[in-house]
């Protein structure tokens, strides 16, 4: 576990650094390719700076919006609350802000860039369908994510990879104009689209290369915390079959889920084995498997 956290801390830094370079470098294409010149390492450096500092806090804030999650209070969901009060003094952790999806579907994440900003969040088809012990088992496997640092890292890359796919739009944008394709800015609508083209293929690795360990590893120190796996082994039953699809989906965020939301829209089938390769969750099959073979 400590070992991941490690890992975890040092990836979060090792992509902030990469996007900060590649800023920079777009700045100075920019520069090389426009009367800017080398005033275009500067501009990169200007939109950099600021952006990596304000992607890296407020990244939960952006994740929490395009889910469209609500904070609570203990007044309005005072069992929630105490479920999540409990498990987070047993996993030694401060109490998470708790955030309720107005959405049937059944699905949960954590988020937040240390244990004093973290988030946990689920939806209200999650607490409609799950009794106690099930809906225990999804808290305590989010509190894991937390402890673990995975909310950190993974928040961090789904704003990245946003900002990467605006960037490739800029480029096309700017090449692409009558004004630029006379001029030598024209290149820029080349960038643009190899950035269209290769940025959604970069970011399924990354999640894949973030999410399907972590997953198994949440899945097992959750169920350490409830002393119960077979509850979160019927959660993951139920949701992964519901066939309901979460109302505000993105590619972006799908790795933060418990579940793939387009797999529990399909009851819990891909399509074939291409979509299998690209999973950014473990077969839930296998996940329950490994829980109930520790009861």
């Amino acid at each position: 576990m400590y070992k991941e956290i490690d890992y975890n801390k040092w990836m979060t830094w090792v992509i902030l650094t990469v996007f900060f370079i590649l800023v920079v470098l777009v700045g100075y294409l920019y520069g090389i390719f426009s009367d800017l010149g080398y005033f275009g390492v500067v501009l990169g450096l200007l939109i950099a700076a600021p952006t990596v500092i304000i992607g890296y806090y407020t990244s939960d804030k952006m994740v929490l919006s395009m889910a469209g999650a609500k904070e609570i209070t203990r007044k309005d969901n005072p069992q929630l609350f105490t479920m999540v009060e409990n498990l987070a003094i047993t996993a030694g952790l401060p109490l998470p802000k708790i955030y309720i999806i107005d959405d049937p579907a059944m699905n949960a994440f954590a988020t937040g860039r240390d244990y004093d900003h973290a988030v946990v969040a689920v939806t209200r088809g999650l607490l409609d369908n799950l009794d106690k012990q099930e809906l225990q088992g999804v808290i305590a496997h989010e509190l894991s994510h937390v402890k673990n640092y995975d909310t950190r890292l993974s928040t961090v890359v789904v704003v990245f990879v946003g900002m990467i796919a605006i960037m490739a739009d800029w480029f096309f944008r700017i090449g692409g104009s009558r004004n630029n394709r006379k001029s030598g800015l024209g290149i820029l609508a080349i960038f643009g689209i190899i950035f269209i083209i290769l940025s959604p293929l970069v970011a399924k690795l990354i999640q894949l290369a973030l999410s399907r360990n972590r997953e198994f590893l949440a899945d097992s120190e959750g169920a350490l915390l409830t002393r119960y796996p077979e509850g979160l082994a019927s959660a993951l039953e139920k949701i992964s079959g519901q066939g309901q699809l979460l109302k505000r989906t993105n590619s972006a965020m799908n790795h933060l889920f418990i579940a793939d939301p387009i797999k529990a829209a399909h009851g819990g089938r891909g399509s074939g084995w291409l979509a299998g390769l690209f999973s950014t969750h473990p077969p839930t099959q296998e996940r329950i498997k490994r829980l109930r073979a520790m009861l």
